[in-house]
């Protein structure tokens, strides 16, 4: 029983901790320290650190020499290798969903988008960052459009390299206050593809979507901006791009 009350309290401070993280409430680069978190989270050291061990497993949190764990930092470099990561493979994975999805996959994509537009993106209380709410529609809705894709391995690596994206979106404070970019548009324009089954427009527009998405994030990581290879959407031809 004792187990089990620890592994419980682990758990839900590792869910309080990921979703400050994702919220935007802990920074990039930001040191965790125990005492702040007991109090933060009124837990024990121990349940601190077992939350922090599964963080860092997943990627969220980093081990620095005298500083201890981190909040992971933005970076370019970092940035510039997912995207094209994201580029290339997501792409085919929703090529493939829109070939091989069914009649089910396609209304769970509806259904998602419809939760998307639906919800509020920015909450009064933090206006510098997208709500819990629409960050979890948002992520609901491209993990929708991947599920219909029938190779479980490539839908595996988009969905992690996903994951990893959103850590960026979350912590953009530029993300959604571009006055020429219409977010929403871009999302009603991918489903409608994937609606038609029109594998090759969709495949281009979600290329445009990431590369634009991480064009504005990478503003915000705190390294040097490096000469990079990213694809470019319309071509899929690589183009050295100073983001």
């Amino acid at each position: 029983m004792a187990s089990t009350g620890g592994s419980t309290r682990t758990d839900g401070v590792y869910q309080l901790l990921r979703a400050d993280i994702f919220g935007g409430r802990l920074e990039p680069g930001q040191r965790l320290k125990f005492p702040e978190l007991c109090v933060r989270y009124s837990t024990s050291v121990g349940a601190a650190r077992e939350a922090l061990v599964k963080l860092a497993a997943e990627g969220f949190v980093v081990t620095r020499p005298h500083q201890g764990y981190v909040v992971r930092p933005l970076s370019h470099e970092d940035l510039a290798d997912l995207t094209q990561a994201r580029v290339e493979i997501e792409s085919m994975v929703l090529r493939l969903a829109v070939q091989d999805g069914d009649m089910q996959w396609e209304a769970g994509a509806v259904a998602a988008h419809h939760v998307l537009e639906r919800t509020s993106f920015r909450k009064r209380e933090d206006p510098d960052h997208p709500s819990d709410e629409w960050s979890a529609a948002h992520a609901a809705f491209h993990t929708a459009l991947l599920s219909g894709c029938s190779n479980r391995r490539l839908l595996a690596t988009a969905r992690a390299l996903r994951h990893e994206a959103e850590l960026y979106l979350q912590w953009s404070v530029s993300f959604g206050n571009e006055p020429a970019r219409d977010l929403a548009g871009e999302h009603r324009a991918i489903l409608e593809a994937v609606v038609e089954r029109d594998a090759d427009r969709a495949a281009e527009l979600i290329r445009d979507h990431i590369v634009h998405t991480a064009q504005l994030l990478i503003s915000c990581a705190s390294d040097e901006p490096n000469r990079v290879a990213v694809p470019v959407a319309d071509t899929g031809v690589a183009d050295g791009t100073r983001l």
